[in-house]
């Protein structure tokens, strides 16, 4: 059975202290929380990542980077590379974003090395499709769902793509208030997993965690979780309020 999964993607918000505090409070409420097949994943900031490593219950939360280097080491002033992340304690790291990917200039190219050093580092990746409001109203969101997942993913072989998260977060949806219907949300999650199981078989395909990624909060969060192929979220600003993020959980 596949795992479900709520994460929080801080973004570039919070202090080391308030972030502190955050942690503690959701590490508090999982700490007597029944957590079976379940599993909470806290991104803050790279500054904030061994500090938050210390704060949280492993056996009831992991932490994840926001994303990290294309390039092992070397002479690449600012950037983090995987094995640094590994090193604080972290297990998983969000690559491909649609903000790295806006912003950035992050292309699918990229992110399939980042994915690559991550596995080879002992990290998971957390790997995030989505499409463009244009390429949404234009009827193009499957092909570039299929495209990012060909170029971004689908070079791996089978025991490394199964170490692999996917979240679907319409570009359209992220921060702006606006949520994929649950029955837009499960049309694309189920599209995924149909991708998934012509490349890597169905075994393959019903034990990848899809999460959705776009607006997610605690008042849409249960309508979404119930869709049978959306195993969860990656969620943005609700998460930076342990309160919401808490009933996010309990959505699962």
């Amino acid at each position: 059975m596949r795992k479900q999964i709520v994460a929080g993607n801080w973004k570039m918000n919070t202090n080391i202290q308030d972030g502190i505090k955050l942690a503690k409070a959701i590490n508090d409420f999982a700490s007597n929380y029944n957590l079976e097949n379940k599993e909470i994943i806290l991104a803050p900031p790279f500054t904030h990542l061994s500090s938050i490593v210390k704060e949280v219950d492993p056996k009831k939360i992991s932490v994840a980077a926001q994303n990290c280097a294309a390039w092992e080491k070397g002479a690449y002033t600012g950037e983090v590379s995987a094995e640094m992340i590994y090193s604080s304690g972290a297990h998983f790291i969000i690559i491909g974003h649609s903000e790295r990917r806006q912003y950035f200039n992050e292309y699918n190219a990229t992110l399939f090395q980042k994915v690559k050093i991550c596995l080879k580092n002992s990290l998971h990746p957390v790997f995030c499709v989505g499409e463009l409001l244009a390429e949404r109203e234009s009827d193009k969101y499957f092909e570039v769902i299929k495209r990012q997942l060909v170029e971004g993913i689908f070079g791996l072989d089978s025991e490394n793509f199964g170490k692999v998260i996917i979240a679907y977060e319409p570009v359209w949806a992220i921060g702006t208030g606006k949520t994929a219907t649950p029955i837009q949300a499960q049309g694309m999650h189920k599209y995924i997993r149909k991708l998934i199981s012509e490349k890597y078989g169905v075994t393959i395909a019903n034990e990848t965690t899809i999460l959705y990624g776009g607006s997610c909060n605690a008042g849409n969060a249960k309508e979404l979780f119930a869709q049978p192929d959306v195993d969860g979220g990656l969620v943005g600003g609700a998460s930076l309020k342990a309160n919401e993020f808490i009933e996010i959980i309990k959505a699962l």
